[in-house]
């Protein structure tokens, strides 16, 4: 069982999946790789001054690779259910149980439309938390905008839904603010694991 199933690779799900796997929470990201990075070339992601969108990428993944997410490369998500004590996730290789789902599919929003999530215009009706009609469903970037479909932006609703998430499980507003001196321990801990 995970604490987090996220349901798509690209900058949405990969930022959550660093936020959520770094504090702490098991974390499984599903990743059919069929996100619109691999077309798209970056002169407009903060720190990147030129990036090919499969590069991000790459980078991206073994970001979350290092803090030790779960990622199921090529594996789709086929059906989400809730349940008791949170959703079932089933995939083309299997089925996991997870107390929190992530919907990060871009503009698809067919995994959202099964469960039932309620919709507004089209797109996914969230909340300020990215939280959606179903509790502890959270949905990101292009599902739950109209037109304002860009990296950055998907990034960012990946790590609101994340610290959303964070706060929920510690029961306080949750910040992940490091500082230099975090540095050393962050990387020692993650060494001494990995």
């Amino acid at each position: 069982m995970s604490d987090v199933s996220i349901v798509g690779g690209g900058p949405a799900g990969l930022s959550c999946a660093l936020f959520t796997a770094k504090n702490g929470l098991e974390t499984t990201l599903y990743d059919a790789d069929e996100t619109w990075m691999h077309k798209a070339h970056l002169f407009n992601f903060p720190g990147i001054g030129s990036a090919d969108g499969s590069t991000l990428l790459e980078v991206m993944r073994d970001q979350v690779d290092w803090v030790g997410v779960e990622r199921n490369q090529g594996e789709r998500v086929e059906s989400i259910s809730t349940g008791d004590d949170g959703f079932s996730v089933q995939t083309d290789g299997g089925s996991d149980e997870s107390t929190y789902v992530v919907l990060a599919t871009g503009a698809n929003r067919d995994l959202a439309e099964s469960i039932g999530c309620a919709f507004d215009d089209g797109v996914v009706d969230v909340d300020v938390t990215m939280e959606t009609s179903i509790d502890d469903l959270y949905a990101t970037g292009a599902m739950v905008r109209a037109e304002e479909w860009q990296a950055v932006i998907s990034a960012g609703d990946g790590a609101a839904a994340a610290l959303n998430i964070l706060s929920k499980e510690r029961g306080d507003h949750y910040h992940d603010f490091d500082t230099p001196a975090d540095a050393d321990r962050v990387y020692s801990s993650l060494v001494d694991e990995g």
